[in-house]
């Protein structure tokens, strides 16, 4: 008997009125702890596809399963995380993680607090703990969005383009980051981008898209090339310069053909 699918894009189509997003049947499978970037140009569907994983948006046809079961509604299982800070300004960094879990009744209000104290450590804040949000970078903030999401008890991360606002050290140094804690926490996640050398340094797989309606181009093993450890010192490689290009040209090729 096959194991059930962990998340599972069945058949999935998405319409919005007249204009088709996912024309064709969608199918995809991702399993518990895999980190999927969805690569593509802007507007191809890659962000329709994360959302309706989330629960914010609903298939045209076909279904999205979370263990055999169909997404409904967000909820605590799958956590979003977007490319604008959201951050309360009148919290502190370790209220605003706090806040995550206001409505979790399954802890104790003392479990709330190890657990915030936890995930303000995990994404690199502990000295930042009392502080407010005016007091603290951006690259921070979007820090204080992953912890809370992290800390509500998410098991998948969704995460659309949370980086795209930031300056190109910052960015660098919150990709570091991502990948750390998920290779600590081991969450399944989401990460739509249109950057490839972010999709290649961050991911275990990458599916690329086709300019909308969206179409898998290519479901590419990352991990089988470079490995699961990734650092600085992987970016500045001959083999991630090499496979990060071989990405481009594939996708330079496609583009002009579908151009001609």
């Amino acid at each position: 008997m096959q194991p059930v699918p962990y998340l599972q894009f069945a058949s999935v189509t998405k319409k919005f009125g007249e204009l088709a997003v996912v024309e064709q049947p969608f199918n995809l499978i991702i399993p518990r702890g895999q980190f999927v970037a969805f690569l593509g140009p802007s507007g191809c569907g890659k962000t329709t596809l994360m959302r309706m994983a989330g629960g914010l948006d609903t298939p045209s046809t076909g279904n999205i399963l979370l263990e055999g079961a169909p997404v409904g509604p967000p909820d605590r299982r799958r956590g979003m995380v977007f490319q604008s800070y959201s951050s309360f300004p009148w919290l502190t960094v370790e209220q605003n993680v706090l806040f995550g879990m206001k409505y979790r009744r399954d802890i104790l209000q003392s479990q709330k607090r190890e657990r915030a104290a936890h995930y303000v450590r995990l994404v690199g804040l502990a000295e930042f703990a009392k502080s407010f949000p005016n007091r603290i970078s951006g690259g921070m903030r979007q820090r204080v969005a992953i912890a809370r999401t992290l800390a509500a008890g998410s098991e998948i991360l969704l995460m659309d383009e949370p980086f795209g606002a930031l300056d190109a050290q910052l960015r660098e140094e919150l990709q570091v980051e991502l990948r750390r804690i998920q290779s600590e926490d081991r969450k399944t996640i989401i990460f739509v981008t249109h950057d490839v050398e972010e999709a290649v340094f961050l991911a275990d797989r990458i599916i690329v898209f086709s300019p909308r309606p969206a179409l898998i181009r290519a479901d590419i093993d990352v991990t089988a090339v470079l490995g699961a450890k990734r650092d600085l010192a992987t970016r500045d490689s001959a083999e991630f310069f090499k496979f990060r290009t071989s990405i481009l040209h594939m996708l330079r090729a496609a583009h002009a053909k579908e151009s001609a």
